[in-house]
């Protein structure tokens, strides 16, 4: 039965990967060069205002834009507000008060307006600004195929269910990226985006005080910031080496049993944390790839979903 079930797997990844060839044929990157030449310059000079004032919005940013694309495609629906007929993602447990930056889609997207009235997909914008808030601290730049519509509704309960927590085991994290068409590569190499951001005491918590495979001082270190029982909201950095630019230190950190987050550490015998500590060339050529293959799961192309005008709420 073993054997049968692994070509089952291997089956139903490559089926994933042949749908995800044929929607990247229908996503361009040069989709708005005639309804909206100038909007990757307004993405990135909204993205470079809005780091100048909180360097932590890069990360941020591509955290919601991972959170989006995880639940039902990259489609924007992470943006929607609760309405009469539906309960979006916003306040999903991975989400609530935990995942932000949603004023700088906001900004954008006023921006974008003005200059393109009802051209542009909040969908296109969020890819969009996840790649330039990795640019503007220090990490590798990638081709963003735009042409994405936006949802008509979000849920909350496929939010809960289809997020990575940060407590699961590796092979629940690879079983959770191959249904999305990601490889266990693209687990590791995307997880190095935590190479900037920060992360709440209630989520790595249970590392810093049960936990056996991390650094006495480390933990230590962590524990003055996360009492055991109370500050769940404070905070660290998900990478405390250089917390606010995007290289390889990340890697670095596992290898010294110091990953935050149960969801990090667990990579550490993957061959790859120890290429990556110590290529960093390596670790940004595989890290564009994996986010381009992440930015075309299931997206609305065609006449499907709709362009919004805001992206908090339906036209």
């Amino acid at each position: 039965m073993a054997p049968l079930l692994r070509t089952l797997f291997f089956v139903a990844l490559s089926i994933l990967s042949l749908l995800a060839c044929f929607t990247n044929a229908q996503l361009s990157t040069n989709f708005y060069d005639k309804t909206c030449p100038n909007l990757q310059t307004i993405v990135k000079n909204a993205m470079q205002q809005a780091i100048n004032g909180e360097a932590r919005l890069g990360a941020s940013i591509l955290r919601l834009f991972f959170h989006d694309c995880f639940v039902n495609g990259c489609d924007a629906s992470i943006l929607l507000d609760d309405t009469a007929t539906f309960v979006g993602e916003k306040n999903a447990l991975p989400n609530r008060n935990s995942v932000r930056g949603y004023e700088v889609i906001d900004t954008i997207k006023t921006n974008v307006e003005a200059a393109c009235n009802g051209t542009v997909s909040c969908a296109d914008i969020l890819a969009l600004a996840a790649r330039d808030g990795v640019v503007l601290v220090g990490g590798p730049s990638w081709a963003v195929a735009l042409g994405r519509r936006d949802a008509r509704t979000a849920s909350e309960s496929a939010a809960n269910n289809e997020i990575p927590s940060p407590f699961l085991d590796l092979p629940t994290l690879v079983s959770m990226f191959a249904a999305k068409g990601l490889s266990a590569r693209d687990l590791t190499v995307l997880s190095g985006g935590h190479t900037i951001g920060q992360a709440q005491c209630q989520f790595f918590r249970s590392r810093i005080y049960n936990e056996t495979n991390i650094d006495p001082n480390f933990a230590a270190s962590r524990r003055a910031i996360c009492p055991a029982s109370a500050g769940d909201t404070n905070l660290s950095p998900l990478e405390s080496l250089t917390p606010n630019r995007f290289d390889n230190s990340y890697y670095s950190e596992l290898a010294a049993k110091r990953g935050l987050l149960n969801s990090d550490q667990v990579l550490f015998n993957d061959p790859l944390v120890t290429t990556y500590s110590t290529n960093n060339a390596a670790f940004f050529t595989d890290f564009a790839d994996a986010m381009v293959k992440m930015s075309n799961i299931s997206p609305l192309t065609g006449t499907s979903g709709e362009i919004r005008r805001n992206c908090r709420v339906l036209n």
